[in-house]
């Protein structure tokens, strides 16, 4: 577990930190980059759970994604050769994703195009944290490019993307707002 007796330690301040094996690397390790902008997609769903008309399922499948959302953390901060490590994000995390989506998409109308993100503040909140978990992927993609990551941890964030996507879509109907379809340039009237 945890224990932090103090926030500030002063060991970032020449552009370094240290993995969770102690081993130092630059504060510009692509490592960081992904599980930074992880703890960045956590904090938006934070954001939308903040907000007062979160359906009581949808706040509990959040609120554990939050704390997945910690796990792909510690699993990108923990080089995979590192003596004793466990991978913490495993095929059976993302296996219930994807029945988590399947989940949240009953009722949902067919998609005939693109959405334009908003709607409701909760909608538009769960559309920026799938925007920042697709980030959050594509940083760790560049990551493995050049350590070894936990492969599942980067399955694992697709499908969050996915299961955020049809949940802002859920959350449009649980509002009963109508989702605006994107209209492509020649079809607008400008």
């Amino acid at each position: 577990m945890v224990n932090l007796t103090r926030i500030y330690t002063r060991t970032g301040d020449r552009g370094t930190t240290r993995l969770a094996d102690n081993q130092s690397v630059p504060k510009t390790d692509p490592r960081l980059d992904a599980y930074g902008t992880v703890d960045e997609a956590n904090c938006a769903i934070g954001a939308a759970l903040a907000l007062a008309d979160v359906p009581p399922r949808m706040a509990q499948v959040l609120s554990q994604l939050q704390n997945e959302l910690f796990d792909v953390g510690a699993d990108l901060a923990t080089p995979l050769d590192h003596a004793g490590r466990t991978v913490r994000i495993d095929a059976a995390c993302v296996d219930r994703l994807e029945a988590w989506c399947d989940e949240f998409s009953a009722g949902l109308p067919d998609l005939r195009s693109f959405l334009l993100p908003g709607g409701t503040p909760l909608s538009a909140w769960l559309n920026i944290a799938r925007t920042v978990v697709r980030r959050a992927e594509r940083a760790t993609w560049i990551a493995a490019e050049t350590v070894p990551v936990n492969d599942e941890a980067i399955r694992y964030l697709n499908r969050v993307s996915d299961l955020l996507f049809i949940m802002a879509r859920q959350a449009m109907l649980a509002a009963d707002q109508q989702e605006t379809l994107w209209a492509p340039a020649q079809e607008r009237d400008e």
